[in-house]
């Protein structure tokens, strides 16, 4: 029997516990760890189909010298030679990392001690920047420390869950069972968001605020608060220090009108929100992107923190401000010190901290100040003030805002080092050296959740070809440098006992991050370690991590949002797709993960659509003053008048448009450096095509077609390109493999089909029309599993009349809308849970239940 190795999730921050057990070669078979107290067995689709993602297709197997491949003695001595010699010829500061919440802690922990204590300068940011540096920003600044005050237990205890600029069933979609379970025993939901997600479907309300008012929100209902009589005096004379002049500007234009007026929702429906928060000492409030990513996102995030401790709701059972992440490791980088802002173990750079790393680093060099975030930090190599760039686990030409500014600058930096799992991705390409690096599946170290907790992720696989654990890679080259002995690590259980000794070394209480037990017993001990969370309670005691050990309010007024400008009428926001994963270089090889969402639409009310001339499923182009590209339109009335939502996830590599990262502007919160993604001034206009169509392979394709459209979808055995473009056609037929051809022409529609066979079996089909119909790509898609192609190919269909599933609704058993439809219809199903039991859909990570709950909606009331 196969041994199963318990692990962590690849994915999100809820840091979900998998039971893998290893089938094959490249292979394994993936379940939720039911032992975890994350996740308590449950998975969402992306960590179900981890299995389908483990493989070696485009993998980075080698060390790589411009274009050819090197050893790994002869290109670690060139990276430190580089690195050493710019660092003497233009001081540290001219050299920087930019590191991923995707590093394990132990990777993250070298990095940051062989930047900021041999180096001697601070500039190592991290991706984490772009996401959840409010957050920390807004609890340094309101608990003199960066601790999340709440776990996932406190969702069980919890009566009222307040959801910010959070679409949870998508994007955390475990702990949104966790909340709907709750709901069951009575709980109340209300989502605070613009658009109305399949997370706000589900809710007992929803407010859709206008971006960027949240603080107005926040200070309105503190103040309702106040003059209902529901502050916690006695918590916050013994326990918080409030500013002279605190209330009166937490009043000043706070009264119920004046906050709906601002936030664009009903007075209504606001004061309903205000009177149940009120009414529940119980609130859990958790916030994330639509939060963190706003040029005034650490105000956001204060104003939070703000009213629970005003109110008393934190270090409490069911009751606390939980800020959820977005990435796997991002805690355990804040832990380290990955954030440019800070230094080590939950230290500043105040003397004492500088002093008291350098002591037990031994260290030559301390950073004395925060070096670059992210964007000052690629802002500083267009400058020429960077010259060489170490980029690990990352992908910032498609992920940082403004990325065209990022290619140019990346272009012209005289040194870039890449360390990732794939061969080729977009900032890949500017690489002067590619190093490569162990993938999920293969590395081992830990990782921490947004709730604390720190778990194991381990090997499944041994390493393939010459990839090397990141923090090897690092130690080599630090070692290289000259710092042999404070780089002799030989495992990751020797990086993990240090850090640990540093969370401990002269705190004496006075962080909360001290891993006192984490560091015990040797080898063994680290590799038989289980899930645990540090911190307890946090300020269970009223006890805060400042010098007099009061918490701190904060005080924080409402912006001017600024009107449409004329030039970019529309608002455009940002974020994430159900079942993808950044950059899709690791969802993007799943074939059941692709079928949700299979292009990067762009949102639109359809209102909006009819002054604009915009089409559902036709392409319009979004543009910003930083750069534009393309999208499919998609209509829908979640979207509020006048904004746009696209997905952050297509690269060069898997579309010609949906290019997110090249509209937002590269404007920051001035206290955390973290880039306003949700409310980017923007345009958008139809794109006429005059021809359409698909291409399904057999393999994979070295780039995108050359048409105005293309985007790439991974399907079993293969994979399928989305078509559109003006011109001539024809040139797509080029991309066609050899072999023996099967063709169909239709003058009158402009209608092409193609079929190549290669000993029987399907190598490819290509369909191209200029005003007829397309078949659906199912059967056609399926083609290419079988041994001998079907008669009727370029039909596009087998004989007969065809059951089409429709579009994928859950990913997890791969069940289509037609299919859901056609259950409820006749079988009479009457609720979610009997459209489970029917299809078992919804009954896994639970992401689909809002879609199915509308759908069951939708399709009973036209039976009324």
């Amino acid at each position: 029997m196969n041994e199963v190795i318990r692990t962590t999730c690849a994915y999100c921050g809820v840091g979900c516990g998998i039971r893998a057990t290893v089938t094959g070669k490249r292979a394994v078979r993936i379940e939720g760890d039911p032992d975890h107290p994350a996740n308590r067995g449950r998975l969402c689709s992306k960590g179900t189909h981890l299995g389908e993602t483990v493989g070696l297709e485009g993998r980075l197997l080698h060390p790589m010298i411009g274009l050819k491949r090197a050893s790994w003695d002869k290109t670690l001595n060139l990276v430190a030679k580089r690195f050493r010699d710019t660092i003497a010829r233009h001081g540290p500061g001219s050299v920087a990392f930019y590191v991923s919440g995707q590093l394990l802690t132990e990777d993250y922990y070298v990095a940051n001690k062989l930047m900021k204590g041999f180096i001697g300068t601070a500039n190592i940011d991290t991706n984490s920047r772009l996401c959840m540096s409010s957050a920390v920003a807004g609890h340094n600044r309101a608990f003199g420390e960066d601790v999340v005050p709440a776990s996932y237990d406190d969702l069980d205890a919890a009566d009222l869950i307040v959801l910010v600029g959070s679409n949870t069933a998508w994007c955390h979609p475990v702990v949104y069972q966790r909340i709907a379970a709750r709901r069951e025993a009575g709980a109340k939901l209300v989502v605070i968001d613009p658009r109305r997600t399949e997370t706000a479907e589900e809710a007992d309300l929803h407010l859709p605020i206008r971006p960027g008012s949240d603080v107005a929100l926040m200070n309105g209902l503190l103040h309702w608060c106040r003059e209902a009589g529901v502050l916690d005096e006695a918590y916050l004379n013994a326990h918080v220090a409030t500013p002279k002049e605190f209330w009166d500007e937490v009043g000043e234009g706070s009264d119920l009108w004046s906050v709906a007026r601002v936030c664009d929702v009903s007075p209504s429906d606001l004061r309903r929100f205000y009177e149940l928060f009120a009414a529940t000492p119980r609130t859990v409030t958790l916030f994330s992107q639509g939060v963190n990513q706003a040029l005034a996102g650490t105000d956001q995030v204060n104003a939070i923190l703000n009213v629970h401790l005003a109110t008393g709701r934190i270090g409490k059972p069911g009751a606390a401000p939980f800020s959820i992440t977005g990435q796997p490791n991002a805690m355990g980088g804040r832990e380290v010190g990955g954030l440019a802002s800070t230094l080590a173990a939950h230290m500043d750079f105040a003397p004492e901290n500088r002093d008291l790393v350098q002591r037990f680093w031994a260290s030559p060099a301390i950073a004395q100040k925060p070096g670059l975030k992210a964007v000052d930090l690629f802002r500083s190599i267009g400058e020429g003030r960077i010259k060489a760039l170490w980029i690990m686990a990352t992908n910032p030409a498609v992920s940082m805002p403004d990325a065209g500014r990022v290619r140019e600058v990346l272009a012209g930096c005289p040194f870039v080092v890449v360390s990732d799992v794939i061969e080729r991705t977009d900032s890949a390409d500017y690489a002067h050296v590619r190093l490569p690096a162990a993938a999920w599946g293969e590395k081992d170290g830990t990782v921490t959740n947004s709730d604390r907790t720190i778990s194991r992720q381990r090997a499944l696989f041994p390493l393939p070809g010459e990839a090397k654990p990141d923090w090897w890679i690092i130690k080599e080259v630090a070692r290289r440098m000259g710092w042999k002995t404070a780089f002799a690590y030989d495992r990751p259980a020797e990086i993990w006992r240090e850090h640990c000794r540093l969370s401990t070394y002269g705190n004496d209480g006075k962080r909360l991050f001290a891993l006192t037990d984490g560091g015990a017993g040797g080898n063994a001990a680290y590799d038989t370690m289980t899930p645990f969370r540090w911190g307890g309670v946090p300020f269970a005691t009223g006890r805060f991590s400042t010098p007099d050990g009061r918490a701190r309010l904060i005080s924080v007024a409402q912006k001017p949002i600024p009107a449409p400008l004329r030039d970019w009428p529309m608002t455009l926001n940002t974020g994430r797709y159900r079942d993808q994963w950044h950059t899709m270089t690791r969802t993007g090889l799943s074939p059941k993960l692709a079928r949700h969402r299979e292009e990067p639409l762009v949102e639109v009310h359809p209102e909006d659509a009819v002054e604009l001339e915009l089409t559902d499923g036709g392409l319009a182009r979004v543009a910003t003053p930083q750069g534009d590209s393309i999208f499919r339109v998609a209509l829908t009335e979640t979207q509020r008048r006048g904004e746009l939502f696209t997905p952050i996830h297509w690269t060069d590599r898997t579309s010609t448009g949906g290019r997110t990262g090249l509209l937002p502007r590269p404007l920051t919160d001035p206290h955390s450096g973290q880039p306003g993604f949700k409310s980017t001034p923007a345009k958008i206009a139809p794109i006429a095509t005059e021809w359409r169509g698909f291409l399904i392979l057999s393999g994979e394709l070295a780039a995108p077609p050359r048409c105005l459209w293309a985007t790439r979808v991974a399907v079993p055995q293969g994979s399928l390109w989305e078509l559109a473009g003006n011109g001539d056609a024809t040139r797509i037929e080029a991309l066609l493999p050899r072999g023996e051809r099967v063709e169909a022409i239709d003058a009158a529609r402009g209608t092409r089909r193609i079929a190549v066979l290669a000993h029987g079996k399907l190598a490819a089909v290509l369909f191209v029309t200029r005003t007829g119909e397309l078949p659906t790509r199912d059967w056609l898609i399926a083609q290419l599993s079988e041994e001998h192609a079907a008669p009727t190919l370029l039909a596009g269909r087998a004989p007969g009349a065809q059951p089409d599933r429709g579009a994928v609704i859950c990913a997890c058993f791969d069940v289509g809308l037609n299919s859901i439809v056609a259950a409820i219809r006749d079988r009479g199903l009457a609720d979610v849970a009997a459209i489970g039991g029917a299809l078992q859909a919804g009954t896994n990570c639970g992401s689909c239940r809002p879609a199915l709950a509308r759908i069951l909606s939708e399709v009973t009331s036209d039976a009324a």
